[in-house]
């Protein structure tokens, strides 16, 4: 008798995944049988939290130095409708909180000008987006958040050509306040 044998094997498939109120693009894995197309909308979770991703494309890592880059993240679902809602939702109350941080960085101070906000999907976390360079600004913002008692804020600086990122040789050395982790 011949058994025709039906691999369980999944293999896992990394895809580009943009996400963000400022956008990044990102490669992440999807250990699923089934495939993800273009548009398809995911959760991942990444150090800030969970967020609402759109898959891009399937993304092929190069080999850098007999390296292969490996993804920085999974992604942990298809965007259910609920996480859509709570998406929606989160949109519109960062909408309405933005005046409101305005506010607060004219009180305290400091020289920064807010761009936009956004909360990840479980709400365990704010990212504040501000027009500047990752320094001590970034760093006083989320300290007086944190002593105002408003919660977990990531403050990410960006340029005109994006978000502002550590350059490759640099290990961070902060408290991690400003995005960099």
């Amino acid at each position: 008798m011949i058994v025709n044998m039906i691999s369980t094997e999944i293999v896992t498939t990394v895809y580009l995944i943009r996400y963000g109120a400022i956008p990044d693009v990102i490669p992440g894995d999807w250990a699923e049988r089934d495939r993800l197309v273009r548009g398809s909308q995911v959760v991942i979770r990444n150090a800030r939290g969970e967020t609402l991703g759109t898959v891009l494309e399937e993304y092929r890592p190069r080999s850098v130095g007999g390296e292969t880059e490996s993804s920085s993240f999974s992604i942990l679902r298809r965007a259910t409708p609920d996480d859509i809602d709570q998406s929606q939702r989160l949109l519109k109350q960062s909408r309405s909180e933005y005046p409101v941080w305005c506010q607060r960085i004219a009180d305290w101070n400091l020289d920064l000008q807010l761009i936009d906000l956004e909360w990840t999907l479980d709400e365990s976390r704010l990212i504040l987006y501000v027009l500047n360079d990752r320094g001590p600004e970034c760093t006083k913002l989320a300290l007086q958040a944190a002593a105002a008692g408003l919660g977990a804020v990531d403050v990410l600086p960006v340029s005109a050509e994006g978000l502002v990122t550590l350059p490759k040789e640099s290990k961070g050395g902060g408290c991690g306040s400003c995005g960099c982790h």
